[in-house]
This record gives structure tokens, sequence and C-alpha cells, in this order.
């Protein structure tokens, strides 16, 4: 997919990177993203795949901008307070780069709708805030076989991984899944909410620009993407930490017993 002038102009500081050039570029233009939660996570995520010129970014969300959204959610504007924030996700995406094309999904993911909704993309993004979205959205990458970045924040820490799963390792071993990871959702209430516990709102943009440099990293075809490891940030001490994780041939969902 050619680049235009004012393409090359516009994205000449990935381009003149030895690792992205212009056929870098020309695969992120013509990558499909899913990006499920245009929230806390979503926010950055989003922001920063227009800047670097993802070709179509789609955006699942049910939810309308409030007040209480835009301590975090950057992308979301007092003006835009009562909007559903598809469109007001849309708006700040054509402001940013009007090279990119939005494609809302103003519903929630179920599992009527998430296979067809999945399937439409290259890579997807999980920014959610709930573990119901969150194993439907893994769950469906895995038979679907696409490439997901994940990551989760509470309060003053948070976590990012990519999965995929449909693929194996130098030694031919699968790739882990999420639920390598996390075999099981808690119990529903055991951990408070981000309205219960609070969330600092520049850690939701510090985690979420990481998804957003993962997804890069895996368009572009680029560095070593957190595949099998879990990075853990504490935002109170400023420290990272990186667990690493493999596939566990119990686990139900790709492993050796499963359906």
């Amino acid at each position: 997919m050619m680049l235009t002038e004012e393409e090359l102009e516009r994205y000449a500081r990935h381009i003149v990177l030895a690792e992205v050039g212009g056929p870098g570029q020309q695969r992120l233009k013509a990558a499909r993203v899913l990006v499920v939660g245009a929230g806390g996570l979503g926010a950055p995520v989003i922001a920063y795949l227009a800047a670097a010129g993802i070709g179509a970014i789609g955006i699942v969300d049910d939810d309308v901008v409030s007040l209480s959204n835009l301590q975090r959610q950057v992308i979301h504007d007092t003006g835009n307070v009562g909007l559903p924030k598809v469109e007001s996700a849309a708006t700040a995406v054509a402001r940013i780069n009007p090279n990119v094309t939005v494609e809302g999904h103003a519903l929630r993911l179920d599992a009527a709708n998430a296979a067809g909704i999945v399937r439409g993309y290259d890579v997807v993004v999980d920014a959610t805030d709930n573990f119901g979205t969150r194993y439907l959205v893994s769950d469906t990458c895995f038979h679907e076989k696409k490439p997901l970045v994940t990551a989760a924040v509470g309060r003053f820490d948070g976590s990012v991984t990519t999965i995929v799963a449909h693929g194996s390792d130098a030694e031919g071993k699968p790739n882990p899944s999420y639920r390598c990871l996390f075999p099981a959702a808690p119990p529903e209430g055991l951990l408070p909410t981000c309205a219960e516990a609070g969330i600092l709102g520049a850690l939701t943009g510090i985690i979420g620009s990481m998804q957003a440099l993962e997804v890069v990293k895996l368009v572009a075809g680029i560095g070593e993407p957190l595949i099998g490891r879990l990075l853990l940030v504490d935002g109170k001490a400023m420290r990272f930490e990186t667990i690493r994780y493999r596939w566990n041939p119990k686990n139900p969902l790709s492993g050796t017993g499963a359906a």
C-alpha cells in the first residue's frame, strides 16, 4: 500500500527508523486493529495507533462519556460528556489523523457477536475493565487465530502481555494462551471496581501506550513482543518486573484436554 507525499512527511520519524522504514509504515497503513474498550486504556491505545498510521481502527464500546471519565480517558473531553464513547473516539481520531478509518461498534461484545467482529481484524487490543469481556476476547482471539494485546490496571499498578496462542515458539511448543496465565476469572465481586478503588489517571496512559507499542511491533514486524512475558508496572515505586510464563497443557482453552 503506497504512501502519499503527505503521509511520507507525517510518518517521517517512523520511516527514518531502519527497523520500520517505508515497508513497515506501509504495513501499518494496511493494518486493521480492533480496540475493545474506549476508556482509560483504550484512549491512549486509540490515540497512538491513529498517530502511527494504522489504516483502520475498530472500536468496541457501548458506554457514553461521563464527567468522571475525563481524569484518565484522554481522547474524550468536556464537550463530549453524554456522547457515545465510540462517537467521541472517532472525532478524536479524525483530529489526530484524517487518514485513519474508524469502524465503530457501539455494543457490548457477547458470545453471539464476538467472533464475527474479531474475524475482521488483524490484531485485537483488550482495553476492557471487566473479567467477563476479557476472557471472551481472549478465547475468541484463540479460536479466530488473532494476536491479542491485553492489559489490566488497578489503583497504582498495571500489567501488559501479548498473546499469540495459535502460534508456537522456536522449539515448536504452543505459545501460551491467556488461560495458561489465568485459567479462570475470579469470583464476581472479589476485586473492587475502578469506581470503588480509584485509579491514577496517568497510569492508564503508561499501560495503554505500551499496548499501542506492542501492536506497532506486531504489525511492523519489529522487536520482541511480550509473548510469554507478563510485564508488571508498579507506578508508585516506578518499578518494572517481567514474569515469564509458558503453555500449560492443563489449561482449559488450548490444553491437551480442551474441547
